[in-house]
């Protein structure tokens, strides 16, 4: 195939659909040099335009091009994030640099920020969609050095360029761990405890690393952490436990200390050269929180009576700790073990009780019932769309007989996908052509396949995780505005996570409870979900403590404005200084903290999944009040104020329109069990 296929309109139903079986790794790089190519020449023309700069003129115009270049990005993180190996490990480096110096290109492209500057501080008649993107290409102009000077632009740009290669080669460098490093069990006595379908999920597992005859616990979270909490063989955990967090941190070739070190230098020199104290405060400038000491205030405030619950709780797990396996201090690979055995001591409940009934296959059905009642969308299976991977299955969804979108389902881990679960979007959906475009999103998760023809059983914390990737899943299929750059999940990025941890709500409610059944077709029996309900708020703790100290750690590494720090060190004394539990560990270590350090998507911004969580719980309680999790007027003032809105609006106005007034913290602790 030419490259040219992948820069070519998309052919097909739905407005097109991506080539992914077409697709040749080695065309990836001249089709995107292409792509610019072609958007260079567009925006060129842009700010040579010699008319004055009106909305339609500047700003629509920019947002009409660079159509080629929207139709193979998709495609080329598709391959970055599930498809990668050595032929595309070659270019990804590369076409990250290009990528990083064509946007600098732009935003330092002075005659056409004038245009814009213009547009955005005229008195022209615009709505408030319009004036909303004046605001946000302003903004983003502004933020990425467009005032700046001569030499600071052309540091900037060197910078940028700089952190294209350090962010790939992070990613690269915890693939590569997760892949080479794994638990392997000689002995059957060591399966002791754990769930059937994890053992078959191990030998199956064994059998495809050429080890028949044992059982692979694979590094990736979705086996790792089911088997600290199950596994009653303490070294066996301990193992484990330092397999998955030494990840980028062995001293080997793939070790990340030193790459996260340049990574810091630099996003904190980049930082004062646009007139920031700080990467922090340079990162959160546009955001809900607006400055790095209101987002640690917050996670400060709940830290307090987390830290506090742990030791309780930690207290009655030594206890069992005592009586059951002698004497010794519970560390961190112990406390998912004891925090398990302490549900089950307080509430006579097991979780691995619920796994008969989180068969994958149900859950995905059970998202798809939740989004029926709440919003009315219904989910078909189009099975002629091209898929870039055997598993992907594709999905039409539909609401009131009316096409809004499609929707890519990868769920199975393999080589060369990166670890964890996530939620893309393969199209923004945008309505600056004469026929609407439609979104298609996907989600993507790293389940270990069982035996052929039998079901696969996930976590209660994995079904979670699926609700949550389906409702950023949800945001953008919901989306209803005219320009891409608004579009979707293209918010603030501590708003963003509001709506994927707002619908990890419902997995826990009776009508979706009750729709999981086992492989006989029973459902959850009435016990176990009575128990379930007394039991929900349970140890919320732990993962509120291992997240908030990952959090703060992140603010206080961006805080630094480039000071020299160790950072095995800087982990030790962050901990110290939050007095932190010694069975509380970060959740992500800095070495494999991919959210903060494989690109800037949350780097000095991983607070906002408790930002968004404070949403969230304010938000839930609007329905508790209504009687009905699933109150038709609610749903759709969500849908419409919050879900459809992408960008348009501001997210704290947003929020307001949805709930009549501002967020209460006070929702957030009492969900979390701290009031």
């Amino acid at each position: 195939m030419s490259y040219r296929r992948l820069i070519e309109t998309w052919k097909g139903p739905f407005g097109g659909l991506p080539p992914f079986d077409e697709v040749k790794p080695g065309d990836l790089k001249p089709a995107i040099e292409q792509a610019l190519q072609e958007k260079r020449g567009e925006l060129a023309a842009v700010a040579a335009d010699p008319d004055p700069p009106t909305f339609e003129n500047t700003l629509a115009a920019m947002e009409r091009s660079g159509e080629s270049l929207r139709r193979v990005l998709p495609i080329f993180w598709v391959w970055a994030s599930t498809m990668s190996g050595p032929e595309f490990h070659a270019i990804e480096a590369e076409v990250k640099t290009l990528l990083a110096a064509f946007d600098d290109e732009v935003v330092q492209n002075a005659q056409l920020f004038a245009r814009i500057a213009s547009v955005y501080e005229s008195e022209q008649a615009l709505s408030a969609e319009q004036k909303r993107l004046a605001w946000f290409h302003h903004t983003r102009f502004v933020l990425n050095g467009a005032k700046a000077g001569g030499a600071a632009k052309e540091r900037v740009a060197a910078i940028n360029r700089r952190l294209a290669v350090l962010y790939t080669r992070f990613a690269q460098n915890v693939l590569a761990d997760e892949e080479q490093q794994c638990l392997v069990i000689d002995d059957p006595a060591h399966l002791t405890g754990l769930p059937a379908s994890m053992i078959e999920a191990a030998e199956v597992e064994a059998g495809a690393r050429g080890l028949a005859g044992r059982w692979v616990i694979a590094n990736t979270r979705s086996s790792m952490e089911p088997f600290l909490t199950y596994s009653p063989i303490r070294q066996l955990r301990e193992r484990a436990y330092r397999i998955w967090s030494s990840r980028g941190d062995l001293g080997n070739e793939n070790d990340n200390n030193a790459v996260a070190k340049e990574i810091l230098a630099l996003r904190a020199e980049r930082s004062k050269l646009l007139g920031y104290e700080s990467f922090a405060h340079w990162r959160l400038a546009d955001t809900m929180a607006k400055t790095p000491e209101a987002a640690m205030d917050l996670m400060l405030e709940v830290w307090r009576p987390a830290a506090a619950q742990v030791e309780k709780d930690v207290a009655e797990m030594q206890e069992i700790a005592a009586r059951e396996d002698g004497g010794f201090e519970i560390e961190p690979w112990d406390s998912r073990y004891y925090a398990e055995r302490l549900r089950l001591a307080r509430y006579d409940f097991d979780m691995d009780a619920l796994k008969p009934y989180l068969q994958l296959d149900k859950i995905r059905e059970a998202m798809f019932a939740a989004a029926e009642r709440l919003y009315g969308y219904r989910f078909e299976r189009f099975a002629d769309a091209p898929v870039y991977q055997a598993d992907v299955t594709v999905y039409e969804v539909t609401r009131g007989g009316r096409t809004i979108g499609l929707w890519y389902f990868d769920p199975y881990a393999r080589p060369g996908k990166q670890s964890g679960a996530w939620m893309s979007e393969y199209r923004d959906q945008s309505k600056l052509k004469a026929t609407p475009v439609l979104p298609i999103v996907s989600n993507n998760a790293n389940f270990m396949k069982g035996r052929p023809g039998e079901p696969i059983l996930i976590s209660w914390n994995d079904a979670v995780t699926m609700f949550h990737e389906f409702g950023h899943a949800l945001h953008g299929l919901t989306s209803n505005v005219s320009y891409p750059s608004l579009s979707g999940t293209n918010t603030a990025r501590d708003f963003v996570e509001f709506p994927s941890q707002f619908h990890e709500r419902y997995l826990e409610t009776p009508e979706v409870l009750r729709f999981l059944t086992d492989r006989e077709g029973r459902p959850i029996p009435p016990e176990i979900l009575e128990r379930l309900e007394k039991a929900k708020r349970f140890n919320q703790v732990f993962g509120t403590a291992e997240f908030l100290v990952s959090g703060i750690a992140d603010m206080k590494l961006h805080l630094l404005a480039g000071a020299d720090v160790d950072l095995r060190e800087f982990e030790r004394e962050t901990l110290a200084e939050l007095e932190a539990p010694p069975q509380i560990a970060m959740r992500h270590r800095i070495p494999h903290f991919a959210h903060v350090f494989s690109s800037e998507a949350y780097a000095a911004g991983y607070y906002g999944y408790l930002w968004a969580d404070t949403l969230v719980a304010d938000a839930i309680e609007a329905f508790e009040e209504s009687g009905n999790l699933y109150d038709e007027t609610l749903a759709a003032r969500l849908r419409n104020e919050v879900l459809a809105v992408g960008n348009t609006v501001d997210p704290s106005v947003a929020y307001r329109r949805f709930r009549g007034r501002d967020p209460r913290v006070e929702a957030l602790l009492r969900k979390r069990g701290f009031m």
